[in-house]
């Protein structure tokens, strides 16, 4: 029976987190968040979206030590996407600290489980970091707006997450997270919404690809 309540407070868990994230989003200060305020969408699909992303991660690592980093994972990326989705930016303010903060989560559980996954987690951020930094300088070949400073940034934050799942997580994370912006794009300029020079948030599919790929890897 317990077994089966983990998943259910972890999704309650997820959905106070994303409650309070909407608000700190729509610039609502926290007290205020509790109160029946829904100014648009993300007021509803953030909770939605932080809940499910809890539960996932609770299924997927159990109650192991890995499990406190990839829920702050799941905190940071709903909002960075949420934010993406709207205002086509990745901020620095949520982005740059989660890296030191992930690799401290990331390092208590290392004492648990070993060393290795964080060495593997450190070099997955510093290879996604040089790949997204490679496609950003040749985005103009690729088309104006495919990839952001911002992107970059968000990859190296990936990478941590994805390699400490090892080098197959990375290389999946990637590959999905491409694919699903390429597919995006590709459909909208099928629809004429849009050209190839067209600029879309990238942001939510390189999130995307790495949750798949945290998830069946």
């Amino acid at each position: 029976m317990l077994t089966y309540m983990w998943p259910v407070l972890a999704g309650l868990a997820g959905l106070v987190a994303g409650v309070l994230v909407a608000a700190r989003i729509a610039g609502r200060s926290l007290r205020a968040a509790w109160r029946p305020a829904v100014t648009g969408p993300r007021d509803v699909l953030v909770p939605l979206a932080c809940a499910g992303a809890f539960v996932a991660f609770t299924l997927r690592f159990g109650l192991t030590p890995a499990l406190p980093a990839y829920l702050y994972f799941a905190v940071v990326g709903v909002a960075l996407a949420a934010i993406d989705v709207v205002e086509y930016r990745l901020p620095d303010r949520l982005t740059l600290p989660s890296y030191p903060i992930a690799l401290a989560l990331l390092a208590g559980a290392a004492f648990f489980e070993g060393w290795w996954s964080l060495l593997t987690a450190v070099v997955g951020m510093a290879v996604l970091w040089v790949l997204y930094a490679l496609l950003f300088l040749l985005s103009g070949l690729i088309g104006p707006g495919a990839f952001g400073w911002g992107d970059v940034k968000l990859a190296g934050l990936l990478g941590i997450y994805l390699g400490w799942l090892g080098a197959g997580a990375c290389f999946a994370g990637t590959f999905y997270g491409v694919l699903l912006g390429g597919l995006f794009a590709l459909a909208l300029v099928i629809s004429r919404r849009g050209t190839r020079k067209t600029a879309i948030p990238f942001g939510p599919f390189m999130l995307a690809g790495a949750l798949i790929a945290i998830l069946v890897n």
